[in-house]
């Protein structure tokens, strides 16, 4: 029984930490409007393709993350800025993007499906999903247990689960964020995508802002050499 209650904790807290960060229903209306121009049938695979990838990186992140960033002697800081900077550009391009959605015709379906499969993992994956704050919350996660004197592989299966489940949760807010859009109505969706994208672009300079208070308190806190 120890065991499993064990288990379920640790399926609990990976869902419990990343579930606020990840914020499926606070991307879904950006999401929607990154996929607009795109064509009904590819539209609606989006989220499970999504959802999917947002699991591997969550995954990898928790497995192997803390190993590459040690093997490249990158730190998680450095990882916040770059990945703000990426949250930047994309908060940026939603904010000044235009209304009008460019509809597909049938002759170049194939050539949407494409479209849609590239930005399945960019953007629209990485960094709107799952973005630098994920990813480091799940290497501290992978690192946690890691470190526990009884790790087992039960508790990194659970650990998995608990991203699973995240992972469910980005797939279903994407999957209806249009009937959230059109209860706000054709001015409402516009002034709401609006505010999304700024909060996105903010959210962007925090992450940065994060990463290099962090470095910067490094440098000045490091002992000088003589």
């Amino acid at each position: 029984m120890t065991n499993v209650a064990d288990a379920m904790r640790a399926a609990a807290l990976a869902v419990a930490t990343l579930i606020p960060i990840v914020n499926p229903l606070g991307s879904a209306p950006i999401f929607l409007s990154m996929s607009a121009d795109l064509p009904t049938g590819a539209r609606r695979r989006l989220p499970r393709q999504v959802a999917w990838n947002s699991f591997l990186l969550l995954a990898a992140a928790m497995l192997v993350g803390s190993h590459i960033l040690e093997w490249f002697g990158i730190s998680v800081p450095i990882v916040r800025v770059g990945g703000g900077l990426l949250v930047v550009a994309t908060g940026w391009r939603l904010l000044n993007a235009n209304d009008v959605a460019v509809r597909a015709t049938p002759g170049v379906a194939d050539a949407w499906d494409r479209e849609a499969a590239r930005r399945a993992f960019y953007p629209l994956t990485f960094p709107l999903t799952v973005g630098p704050g994920s990813i480091s919350t799940a290497i501290a996660l992978g690192a946690g247990i890691s470190s526990r004197p009884n790790a087992s592989v039960v508790d990194v299966v659970t650990a998995l689960c608990g991203v699973a489940i995240v992972a469910v949760s980005v797939s279903v807010s994407y999957r209806f964020a249009g009937r959230l859009v059109t209860l706000l109505g054709d001015t409402g969706a516009a002034v709401f995508l609006r505010l999304t994208a700024f909060i996105l672009l903010c959210v962007g300079v925090g992450m940065m802002w994060g990463g290099l208070s962090e470095l910067l308190h490094g440098l000045l806190t490091s002992p000088r050499s003589a």
